[in-house]
């Protein structure tokens, strides 16, 4: 719990300027109406409530899942556990994550809007299922996501471990996190914004009802390619980097307490 969430903290906070650039390049109404480079931590206190029992939430998953599956000796069946234990991580941390993720993406494309204030305007107006609004697509972003970035920082840290003839060290984790994390992000990045546009779309519209197929036609009906894949730079950079942080400081924070 300790160290997922403070590993949660350092990298939601630190990279929290890359996620408002990238929400704001998905944006419906575009970069520069969305507020720019202006009011660039919008909505970080969100994030800073929600970061740490997000990501505490979905280590504990994912540790406690993956001692109970089979693994180990049996190299064939290891990506299937990670793969299993991420996914079951995610959709935990997801009841966390996803009510701060709307208040923030909101406040990012409304910067002189506090985040109190777009919190009681989601509650008054849409109630407690507007604060989830999006779960099952940011559900369904994360897991895909998990299915491909976990197995990979797993595989890479065995690789540079049997290469070196010990375990890899926290910095070595940190690398092979943020290739994992980077390569990720990228292929996963349509469904991120589908999961952007259902998040900050107006209470009533078609994008509102979170279907994530629907939101993903209509933009490649309006945008095409581009459409699907905006933003891909600032989120392959956010992750890469957050991959690092995020992975090697919870690696580093869970030996100094073990």
């Amino acid at each position: 719990l300790k160290a997922g969430g403070v590993a949660g903290v350092c990298v939601d906070l630190i990279l929290f300027p890359l996620d408002t650039v990238k929400t704001r390049l998905q944006s419906p109404q575009g970069f520069r109406k969305a507020g720019g480079f202006r009011g660039i931590y919008a909505g970080v206190p969100s994030t800073a409530i929600g970061s740490f029992p997000n990501a505490a939430a979905f280590f504990i998953t994912y540790e406690n899942v993956k001692s109970l599956l089979p693994h180990g000796s049996s190299s064939y069946l290891s990506p299937a556990t990670h793969m299993v234990a991420a996914s079951l991580g995610e959709v935990v941390a997801c009841l966390i994550r996803v009510p701060s993720e709307v208040v923030k993406q909101r406040a990012q494309v409304s910067p002189s809007s506090s985040t109190l204030r777009i919190l009681s305007h989601t509650l008054y107006h849409e109630g407690i299922q507007g604060l989830y609004r999006g779960y099952k697509s940011t559900v369904l972003r994360e897991i895909p996501f998990s299915l491909v970035q976990f197995p990979l920082w797993e595989s890479l840290k065995d690789l540079w471990s049997w290469k070196q003839g010990h375990v890899v060290d926290s910095w070595q984790s940190a690398v092979c996190g943020a290739f994992a994390g980077g390569f990720a992000a990228a292929v996963t990045t349509p469904l991120d914004v589908a999961k952007t546009r259902i998040m900050l779309a107006k209470a009533g519209s078609s994008n509102a009802s979170g279907n994530v197929l629907a939101a993903l036609g209509g933009i490649w009906r309006t945008q095409g390619l581009s459409g699907l894949f905006a933003g891909v730079v600032p989120r392959m950079a956010a992750i890469s980097l957050g991959g690092f942080i995020f992975l090697g400081t919870y690696e580093k924070t869970r030996q100094l307490l073990l």
